[in-house]
Parts: C-alpha cells; sequence; structure tokens
C-alpha cells in the first residue's frame, strides 16, 4: 500500500462521492487494514492538503465541496441543524450566527473546529423530530426551528429579536399543529401567541 502516489489514494477517496471521512470509512475506502499503515497514509495525505483533520479519526477530503451543516451534522449524533442557523439559513432570521447551531437528544456539547463554534443544545426525545434531510446534513423544518427557538428562550437559554424576523415561509397551520406537541408552560404559550399576530 505505501507504494501508492498521493495521486491514486485522491482518485480512491474522490471515487468515493464522500466527504466526511471517519476513520473505519478511510480503510475500507484504500483497502488499508492495519492502523499504523492508516495512520501513515493519513499523514501523508494531510501534507498534501488531501484531507484536513476535524477531530480525531474524523476527516474531511478537501477535493469535494463541503458545508458547516455537513461537518456539524457528522461531527455529533444524534443531531439535526436548528435554532439560529437554520432560521437564518431558511431565511426567517436575518443575522448570521457566528456559530452553528444544532439541536441534540444527547448532551448539550460545544465543540471548536475549523476555528468555528459548533454547539449542540439538548432537547428531550419527545421533541426530537420535524426535520428533514438536505445534501448531506438533516436540518429542522422551518416551522420546527423556530418552535424549538421559542422554546428555549421560553426557558431562558436563548433569545429573538421577533421584530427583525421575516415569516413568510413560516405555514400557520402547521405552526399550531407543531407547538401542541410542546410542553405548556406559561411563558412557551406567551410566546407562540405573540408569534401568531406576526405570521
Amino acid at each position: 500500500m505505501e507504494s501508492y502516489s498521493i495521486a491514486s489514494l485522491t482518485k480512491r477517496l474522490y471515487d468515493s462521492e464522500l466527504s466526511i471521512l471517519r476513520l473505519k470509512t478511510l480503510k475500507d475506502i484504500l483497502g488499508v487494514t492495519k492502523e499504523p499503515t492508516v495512520y501513515s497514509i493519513i499523514k501523508r495525505l494531510e501534507k498534501s492538503k488531501i484531507i484536513k483533520k476535524i477531530e480525531r479519526d474524523h476527516y474531511v477530503f478537501l477535493g469535494r465541496p463541503v458545508t458547516d451543516f455537513e461537518i456539524a451534522s457528522s461531527s455529533y449524533t444524534p443531531s439535526y441543524i436548528s435554532f439560529e442557523s437554520a432560521l437564518n439559513s431558511l431565511g426567517i432570521l436575518p443575522q448570521f450566527p457566528y456559530e452553528i447551531t444544532s439541536a441534540t437528544s444527547g448532551k448539550s456539547v460545544k465543540k471548536k473546529m475549523f476555528e468555528k463554534l459548533f454547539t449542540y443544545t439538548h432537547l428531550n426525545k419527545s421533541l426530537f423530530w420535524g426535520y428533514e434531510k438536505k445534501e448531506n446534513y438533516l436540518i429542522a423544518e422551518a416551522e420546527k426551528a423556530l418552535l424549538d427557538q421559542l422554546y428555549l428562550v421560553s426557558k431562558g437559554i436563548k433569545t429573538i429579536h421577533l421584530e427583525e424576523c421575516d415569516f413568510s415561509s413560516i405555514k400557520i397551520s402547521k405552526f399550531i399543529h407543531y407547538s401542541k406537541q410542546f410542553p405548556r408552560t406559561r411563558s412557551f404559550e406567551t410566546m407562540i401567541e405573540t408569534v401568531k399576530k406576526h405570521i
């Protein structure tokens, strides 16, 4: 395997059609079983700027475009893009968030990757729904992203400036239906009623 050129190794990665690579995936693609050998190859590929390390045993192939959302979804599971990042991507929130925000049914964590902050905020498993697959990542539907944000605002965890939001993409019937799946608290109910007046 050591006789393979960087060009042939790169072609194997390109032919895999993958942008995000775990160690096991790299072993399969490169046809290597011994870890010392694969780590040696990884070092060569990193030095040649063919792949870049995201975190331990987690790499991105630089020969194909990869988005922050793809990195976010692959770096912590289960998770889906939501809150400020989803609201901005969907055209509801004008401000571009300085961090990539996701919801997770696991523990809340923060990760620094590629000089960017990726945050994963815990939601109960009963609220882990209302998302769809786009390209190679999961992202909340517009109504669910808004409700996720409002729910955490009502708990004092996040903030939102409703007067700056564009609710034209929100379907009121779906918004109301989805809102009924959330725990009912006075502060959350108040936020729902306020948003309904803006839609």
